[in-house]
């Protein structure tokens, strides 16, 4: 299959989306603006770009009268990338006039959030006090998201074609189908390409399933165009003709033939009224599968529980010297504090605890001097949690201070680490993701292969950054996308490993803010497959959904604290659930800061942030 990618304004965003969702607003309690009635409340929503960091305006609620507790029935339907960091700024406002202008309206308060942090919350929905107004309480933010369900539409066509034009001097024609989704630009992209058919004028092509999102973006009427060709060994292809349809009415073949007339203009305007058409092309089938999305099981209870491990051998120069990798200057991130906030602050939403494990290896430990592979970098091995982002940047720039770079590199102690934690939790409630960042050659490959091709039947995915100049052609091994990675006449149950040198994502202009988002964005792509494939070949369902959320809970009694069954932090020491207590903390709990309310409250913007664009629609 020949996918490629939807054409957009923003190349960061130029990608099919993972699904759409669907945001719902309420509100509780807000600020009484009106003199002799309550307020009268609309909900603005914003998106921000990561280029210029500037918030622009995606779409509005209705208006709802006289009320401090509306529950809004616009949506706000939205691309979902589990990639990226989608930060979302919601307004609310007291409207007083007709004006669209919203400065001549009472500001109401805001909130600041992600959309991984809404999906990522227990049943998809989250509660955030209001904020804006110092000095004042302004209330309770609500938002659900919804996924659309024809966004986990897959569809299974076949085509034939009959009386195709002859092409070829000393033969028929060799025909395929070439199918392009048209943008909203009015532009096309193509989306999938038939295989051949040798010298034939009526061809049956192979079926072929797609997703419904990659054919026409999940709108159902969206024009999709079919071109027919002439295949040539020399790459000139001819054109045979083409012909439009839409998805909505494919669909409606599944019960008939759908028959298209293939039209080539340029001979149509050469023969005039002689001309009919160029052949027919017939959709002999349409069958439409639902299938279960990653969404599911993160609104069923699926942790991600992410775990960092960081090299500190000698070959990344001394800490204290501005030539080395790990140098912490005091004007900018180096490669590896890059690495590690560019991908934990995507994954930190879909973990409940917000809490990381850390560890490092290569380096000689106080206060001894013995080396080791599979250290904590907070100090203790009981306990090797960081709070948040920030508690495992603190780790490791004490790390830093307190260890002496050695070596050799030795990846398989901190992959088994892991490994030893998902083997416990197989039950679908958890899935592992390692972050390994490191600066050069892989001194126990084969432990290291061994180790991923165990890790390859259990919930667990690797993501292995490098950084600095060297050569990484043992990482690139390891990614097994040009060979399944095997050990010992094993081959790896499926592909878990995702490599990329940190050096290709850099932007030259130095916007370190781009580096990180489009590292983010390479390395977490392959994430909710390779998350899907477990599942799936094991046969795990996602958890239940929680109870559907009542949105008028009883005057004056506040809603029940929510329960996620998820390990706790009790008293310095992990209380883990059932399925995971063991004689070791667990290390791959995960997250981090989760929300965008400190840096907008101090005047700055977050680290990394961009946006994407879709429609504000009211449900029917």
């Amino acid at each position: 299959m020949n996918m490629a990618c939807i054409g957009d304004a923003d190349p960061f965003t130029a990608a099919i989306p993972a699904t759409k969702v669907e945001l719902t607003v309420s509100c509780r309690n807000l600020l009484d603006r009106d003199t002799f009635s309550k307020s009268d409340p609309i909900c603005v929503l914003y998106t921000q770009g990561i280029a210029n960091r500037e918030w622009r305006e995606f779409g509005r609620t209705e208006v709802i009268d006289n009320t401090l507790n509306p529950d809004f029935v616009r949506k706000f339907i939205l691309d979902y990338f589990f990639e990226e960091r989608q930060n979302l700024r919601f307004d609310l406002y007291d409207l007083d006039c007709k004006s669209d202008n919203l400065s001549k309206h009472d500001f109401l308060g805001q909130a600041f959030c992600t959309l991984g942090e809404i999906v990522g919350s227990l049943g998809s929905r989250m509660e955030k006090p209001l904020i804006g107004i110092p000095g004042k309480k302004c209330g309770t933010f609500i938002v659900r998201a919804e996924e659309l369900s024809n966004c986990r539409e897959s569809v299974m066509l076949q085509f034939c074609g009959n009386k195709l034009d002859k092409k070829d001097f000393f033969g028929k024609s060799d025909p395929f189908l070439v199918f392009y989704r048209s943008n909203e630009d009015g532009s096309y992209t193509i989306c999938h390409k038939t295989e051949v058919v040798k010298n034939n004028l009526d061809p049956v092509w192979q079926a072929f399933k797609i997703p419904v999102r990659a054919l026409c973006n999940g709108d159902y009427d969206r024009s999709i165009k079919v071109e027919v060709y002439d295949w040539d060994r020399d790459g000139g292809h001819d054109f045979i003709g083409d012909f439009s349809t839409r998805y909505r009415e494919m669909s409606r073949s599944q019960s008939q033939f759908h028959v298209y007339e293939v039209l080539n203009p340029k001979k149509k305007e050469k023969k005039k009224k002689k001309y009919q058409n160029s052949g027919t092309v017939t959709l002999l089938s349409c069958l439409v599968d639902t299938e279960l999305s990653f969404l599911d099981y993160i609104r069923g209870g699926t942790q991600i529980n992410f775990t960092v491990a960081i090299d500190f051998t000698a070959s990344n120069g001394n800490p204290s010297q501005p030539t080395s990798l790990h140098y912490m200057s005091p004007y900018q991130l180096n490669d590896y504090a890059m690495a590690l906030r560019a991908v934990g602050e995507i994954i930190q939403d879909y973990d409940s605890d917000k809490m990381f494990p850390a560890l490092g290896f290569g380096a000689k430990l106080p206060p001894d001097g013995r080396v080791s592979h599979e250290f904590a970098l907070n100090g203790n091995p009981q306990n090797p949690y960081c709070s948040g982002i920030d508690g495992v940047m603190e780790a490791y720039y004490q790390s830093l201070k307190s260890v002496r770079l050695y070596g050799p590199t030795h990846f398989s102690p901190v992959i088994n680490h892991v490994a030893r934690y998902a083997s416990a939790v197989t039950d679908g409630s958890q899935y592992f993701i390692l972050l390994i960042i490191s600066d050069g050659v892989i001194t126990d490959m084969a432990q290291t292969k061994e180790s991923i091709v165990n890790a390859a039947s259990l919930p667990m995915s690797i993501i292995i950054v490098g950084v600095g100049p060297a050569e990484f052609d043992e990482m690139i091994e390891l990614d097994g996308d040009e060979e399944r990675i095997s050990s010992q006449g094993r081959y790896a149950e499926r592909d878990i490993v995702q490599f990329v040198p940190f050096r290709d994502y850099i932007d030259r202009r130095g916007n370190h803010i781009l580096s990180m988002a489009r590292l983010a964005k390479e390395v977490l792509a392959e994430i909710p497959d390779q998350f899907l494939s477990y599942m799936r070949t094991r046969g795990i369902k996602p958890g239940p959904l929680p109870p559907p959320y009542t949105p008028c809970p009883p005057p004056g009694r506040p809603p029940p604290p929510l329960q996620t069954g998820k390990p706790n932090l009790k008293d310095g020491g992990l209380v883990s659930a059932p399925a995971c207590r063991l004689s070791s903390p667990l290390s791959a709990s995960s997250s981090s800061y989760s929300s965008l309310e400190a840096f907008e409250q101090h005047g700055e913007t977050p680290s990394l942030s961009w946006c994407t664009f879709g429609n504000v629609e009211p449900r029917e």
